[in-house]
């Protein structure tokens, strides 16, 4: 019988992944309970097609303890001759009763958000991209040093064929 049950993981899982064949690219990173203002999540990317299109998204794991309706981003993405393209990005986290956005059956949702769409990749070299949480509270122009809620963050290519 265990047999049986591990073959059919094994195929549920092999489906699940087939199904997504548009990713080139899916990695995430934890910063823990809290995601500090400083800490700044990089991801270096694998090397691409240079004719090829794709899409960016961040995607942000979150729970219940995250107390705000938007997230407030600075996304860097730094290309092989050391030129950054830098840009602050607002999401959109929860919907007006106050319950979280994104897909999970937990506490914990994650988010699928849209970066840049229709990208190539066509300097040699490695690709890195740095997020940084710029969440701040309605009428302070300090940032929140410490935002609680945010549990991982990733960063996803897509191909667009």
């Amino acid at each position: 019988m265990k047999i049986k049950n591990s073959i059919l993981f094994i195929l549920i899982v092999l489906f699940a992944i087939s199904c997504d064949k548009k990713r080139v690219f899916d990695e995430y990173k934890s910063v823990g309970k809290t995601w500090h203002k400083d800490s700044i999540v990089t991801f270096e990317l694998p090397k691409l097609v240079p004719k090829k299109n794709f899409n960016l998204y961040v995607n942000i794991r979150d729970n219940d303890d995250y107390p705000f309706n938007n997230l407030f981003l600075i996304v860097s993405l730094e290309q092989p001759n050391r030129k950054v393209k830098v840009d602050t990005l607002e999401y959109q986290m929860t919907n007006p009763d106050g319950t979280l956005l994104g897909d999970g059956f937990s506490d914990i949702k994650e988010s699928k958000l849209f970066y840049k769409d229709n990208v190539n990749f066509t300097q040699k070299g490695i690709y890195k991209v740095h997020i940084q949480q710029a969440t701040r509270q309605t009428g302070k122009i300090e940032g929140v040093t410490a935002l609680p809620g945010i549990t991982d963050v990733g960063f996803r290519i897509e191909s667009t064929e």
